[in-house]
């Protein structure tokens, strides 16, 4: 990205919160001051920020294994959403936190910038023992967990593509991916109000895009970040909104690759973080430069970067 189009970078600031051994943790912006929030065991996806920098919205994983009378069955994974309390894990209470849902499907969530609602996707069929295929949709819920919304009206008749890990950015354009012939796909944005165009029109759209997955937005709406996965070329991009322009930010090292984690910004929109299969997680600006891995090599994942500078201790 040319130093004129990024504007002035400052060092980074605020806190990450992680993923270390499926808890939840967080520290400072440069490494430092690491320390358990959550101790759950359990932890697993995209984790996210309230603006008042004292909660963590992030998920929890759980297992259904069915076995039928007729020795028919199999085994799938079930998530809800959960919030932890930094003040609780600075009283030494790492084993206090709230649960925002509790039907089984609900994952990946992602304050907005207001704190009035969580973005998040949901399985519809995932307390259904017997499903026999997921149905994955675009929610929006409150910040209590209530209100509920989903995003296509339409989503009883979904069954050959589905929506999946959105991010939502001030003026209604969500990210988020298709999710078509058994995987992820590819990144699209669309409006919020456009959402109801057909599956077709969603492929069309996603087939621009392979390789283009997990989006974030920039809190300043003007950048999207996503990861380009790819088994030869793995890297942390950053495009304009129409995506018509994409800069490749960071390339792992060797024998590395970034996770399919989303990636998250800064509070300033100056620095993203990611993690790599190593199990670090890392932080580079948006021109590419400044890259440092603050943790690892071990089992790191999922970095999501505060929404304020101010530190909460």
């Amino acid at each position: 990205l040319p130093a004129e189009k990024a504007g002035t970078i400052g060092p980074p600031q605020g806190q990450i919160a992680f993923l270390r051994d499926f808890n939840v943790w967080v520290m400072d912006a440069d490494g430092s001051d690491q320390f358990m929030v959550s101790e759950v065991g359990n932890a697993d996806g995209r984790l996210s920020w309230a603006p008042d920098g004292k909660r963590i919205a992030y998920t929890r994983s759980g297992l259904v294994n069915l076995q039928g009378p007729d020795m028919l069955g199999g085994k799938h994974k079930v998530y809800d959403i959960f919030v932890a309390y930094l003040d609780s894990a600075y009283a030494n209470n790492k084993l206090w936190w709230y649960r925002l849902t509790d039907d089984l499907g609900n994952r990946d969530p992602e304050w907005s910038a207001d704190g009035s609602t969580i973005a998040f996707w949901k399985d519809m069929n995932a307390n259904i023992v017997n499903a026999s295929i997921p149905n994955y949709q675009l929610c929006l819920m409150d910040s209590e967990g209530g209100n509920v919304e989903v995003l296509r009206k339409d989503w009883q008749n979904m069954k050959d593509i589905f929506l999946v890990k959105p991010s939502m950015n001030q003026y209604g354009y969500i990210a988020f991916m298709a999710f078509y012939e058994n995987r992820p796909q590819a990144l699209v944005v669309l409006h919020r109000d456009s959402l109801m165009i057909s599956g077709d029109s969603v492929k069309a759209l996603a087939g621009r895009n392979a390789n283009m997955v997990s989006p974030a937005w920039s809190p300043d709406g003007k950048w999207l970040a996503y990861i380009y996965s790819s088994m030869d070329e793995s890297g942390l991009y950053i495009a304009t909104p129409d995506l018509k322009e994409n800069y490749l930010v960071f390339a792992p090292p060797v024998s590395t690759y970034i996770t399919t984690f989303t990636p998250s910004f800064s509070p300033d929109s100056k620095w993203l973080t990611v993690s790599t299969t190593d199990g670090s997680v890392w932080i580079v600006d948006i021109t590419g430069n400044g890259a440092r891995r603050l943790t690892g090599p071990g089992i790191d994942k999922t970095p999501a970067w505060s929404k304020t500078t101010a530190m909460t201790n």
